[in-house]
């Protein structure tokens, strides 16, 4: 009878050598995690991170300097304009007015000034008039002095009789009178020139007073019949429309905004204890939600701020109260942006942005500690508008002026 053939054992594992695989790899982790949190924490120390950053920009307000009525309105919102561009239009008619009455109140100025140049000369013709009298008058009252005497020496003898001594006398004193007359008109007029003329002297026609009045005046209203159109002060995008056709808007009302996208600037939000060494200058990297991880902006920490957010918070916190909780505060960093980058992935306000600074070099600055030279932003979109206003003033004045 034959014995079936025996199943052979299946090798038994060594427990030692599963121990040692064991061991093996729990230390193969501990190294890496050793070594990655070396690493991390060596260069954390040359970085700090926040994700608490968005973007910000000037948010331009466009407003009416003169109240009126909307009766065009030439931008909406996403749209692009340039500077100089019409945004708005309001009825001009009451500033036009306005203008043609001033217009006419610097012509009439004008006319009246040159009344005033004129009548020096009258004046001055009639003080010569008067001075020609009184020499008249003069030679009167020697001639008829010189009769009165000889009458009188003849008056003794009987050749001249008392009517004719009497009527040399009253020609004596009719000669006295007109001498006299003269003499005053003389002074009058002297009077009235040296009146005259001290509204006149040093002055021309264009720099009398009563006339710079009326100029100003002109100005003023040539100004204000230009405000009418509202033209956007800069390149941008359009936002927050809130003004209608046939709205009637006061002076001040916001009407919309324009938002200038190459201008925009990122507000990092950072912990306090981030602070200690953050300096103006430092490198920063930045990247978008937007856009996520593939695009990646370099920025430089162009200021931190003065204070915290909950300092500057409408509702201030009220630490000295009993229940008071010590919560972290922030403090936001300026970060500048280049507009090279802005136009290759433009950003709009208010996205969140990851910034992580370079920290390396600690030799800035943490506070600005000079003015700025120049201005933030300019627009020389309203500069125009005081030449044009001086030459409708050279107009109205040449306009009322002698001819050359």
């Amino acid at each position: 009878m034959s014995t079936p053939n025996a199943t052979p054992a299946a090798p038994t594992a060594n427990p030692s050598n599963t121990r040692k695989k064991a061991l093996t790899g729990v230390g193969v982790i501990v190294l890496i995690a050793l070594a990655w949190g070396g690493y991390e924490w060596t260069m954390s120390r040359h970085y700090e991170t926040t994700d608490n950053a968005y973007v910000q920009g000037n948010v331009i307000q466009i407003t009416p300097q003169i109240g009126g009525t909307v009766t065009a309105i030439y931008a909406d919102d996403t749209d692009f304009v340039k500077a100089g561009q019409p945004l708005v239009q309001l009825d001009p008619a009451d500033a036009k007015v306005a203008l043609d009455q001033a217009d006419a109140n610097l012509a009439q100025a004008v006319r009246q000034v040159r009344t005033l140049y004129a009548n020096n000369g009258t004046l001055s013709a009639q003080i010569a008039l008067r001075e020609t009298d009184i020499a008249r008058a003069q030679t009167e009252v020697v001639r008829a002095t010189d009769d009165l005497k000889r009458r009188q020496s003849l008056v003794g003898n009987g050749a001249v009789s008392k009517e004719e001594l009497q009527h040399a006398q009253s020609q004596l004193s009719a000669a006295q009178n007109a001498l006299a007359t003269a003499q005053a008109g003389a002074t009058a007029a002297r009077g009235q020139l040296t009146s005259n003329q001290s509204m006149t002297d040093g002055t021309s026609i264009e720099s009398h007073p009563s006339v710079l009045v009326a100029a100003a005046k002109v100005r003023e209203a040539y100004l204000a019949a230009q405000r009418a159109a509202l033209p956007a002060p800069v390149d941008g995008y359009v936002a927050k429309r809130t003004t209608q056709l046939g709205q009637r808007v006061a002076a001040g009302t916001p009407l919309m905004s324009i938002i200038p996208l190459n201008q925009v600037w990122v507000d990092a939000n950072f912990k306090e204890v981030q602070l200690r060494n953050i300096r103006i200058g430092q490198p920063v990297h930045l990247t978008a939600d937007l856009y996520g991880k593939k695009v990646e902006y370099q920025g430089q920490v162009a200021g931190l701020g003065i204070g915290t957010g909950a300092a500057f918070a409408l509702l201030p916190a009220q630490n000295a109260t009993g229940n008071w909780i010590k919560v972290v505060q922030r403090v936001p960093v300026r970060i500048a942006l280049s507009v090279e980058q802005l136009q290759a992935n433009p950003l709009r306000v208010g996205l969140s942005m990851e910034a992580t600074i370079d920290v390396t070099d600690k030799g800035g600055k943490a506070l600005a500690d000079a003015p700025r030279s120049a201005p933030m932003v300019q627009t020389q979109v309203f500069a125009a508008l005081d030449t044009k206003a001086d030459a409708e003033v050279r107009r109205v004045i040449a306009a009322n002026s002698p001819r050359k």
